[in-house]
């Protein structure tokens, strides 16, 4: 069996995809197999993976965005490990080692993460106090934003298992989704290195766009369902709902938005925090 499963979703990205792929084949540790899924590319992709030859284990499928691509690559993957790797991204050259070292050192640990390097418009740019990253139980932490990039992440073939796959109905904030999930049952261990580059700014990320937060509601909406929720996690999550509708209630407001307006804040009074 190998080592570790790498899994590139991929849409229309070629340009960053050669570079993504490069930086996978550069990796001091070689133990892995590479799979790159296209989600219904038409920009030359298939013609460049197929001169990657058996170096790659290509998998084409219709646009059905990063939830459905990541999926497909996990039902796929061989590896007693799993890692994924946006394929605008990139990786430092010991990420997986330093990643497998770590799983290898505590065998009951579940998912590792990376610091990363962020990348704007090709100018490197610092991080917020609200991006920082943390080990252990990190539920609290995951609840303002997402803070575990998904090209950072390391994890054991159990782990899909225990917590479940990237929800398919959200065409943003999945890893949100699915990191608040994992939170609730598994410690993450928190590898404080920069071994990824995220590269940021081009006009097709969705995280680019106002109101990502929309996704972030429908997120905790979905989690206060959770059988593992204990009561205080629940008001954490009713406290970070009230505040996420309340700044998608204004910022709809002011772009003459009404109706969604009305509709934030509607659900600003369904889930007032309890005082």
């Amino acid at each position: 069996m190998v080592q570790t499963s790498v899994i590139i979703p991929t849409f229309n990205r070629l340009a960053f995809l050669r570079e993504a792929i490069e930086s996978v084949f550069a990796q001091s540790c070689q133990d892995f197999e590479l799979i790159v899924v296209d989600d219904g590319s038409t920009d030359g992709t298939r013609a460049y993976l197929a001169g990657l030859g058996e170096r790659v284990r290509y998998l084409h499928q219709k646009n059905s965005g990063p939830s459905a691509a990541r999926n497909r690559g996990i039902s796929e993957a061989k590896g007693v490990y799993l890692a994924f790797l946006d394929s605008d991204d990139l990786w430092q050259k010991d990420k997986l080692q330093a990643q497998i070292s770590v799983m290898e050192a505590d065998p009951r640990a579940q998912i590792c993460y990376t610091d990363e390097i962020w990348i704007r418009r090709g100018v490197r740019v610092n991080q917020k106090k609200k991006h920082r990253k943390y080990s252990g139980w990190i539920f609290e932490k995951c609840l303002p934003l997402c803070i575990v990039s998904p090209s950072s992440v390391l994890m054991r073939r159990g782990f899909f298992e225990t917590v479940g796959l990237f929800d398919e109905t959200l065409p943003a904030c999945e890893d949100y989704d699915l990191w608040l999930k994992a939170s609730l049952l598994v410690e993450f261990h928190y590898i404080a290195k920069f071994l990824i580059v995220k590269r940021g700014g081009h006009p097709d990320q969705l995280s680019a766009e106002w109101g990502l937060d929309r996704y972030r509601v429908r997120v905790l909406q979905k989690l206060l369902r959770n059988p593992a929720l204990t009561q205080s996690k629940n008001t954490l999550i009713v406290q970070q709902l009230h505040e996420k509708c309340r700044i998608l209630e204004l910022g709809f407001r002011k772009r003459g938005k009404l109706a969604e307006a009305e509709r934030y804040l509607d659900l600003m009074r369904k889930f007032e925090p309890a005082r």
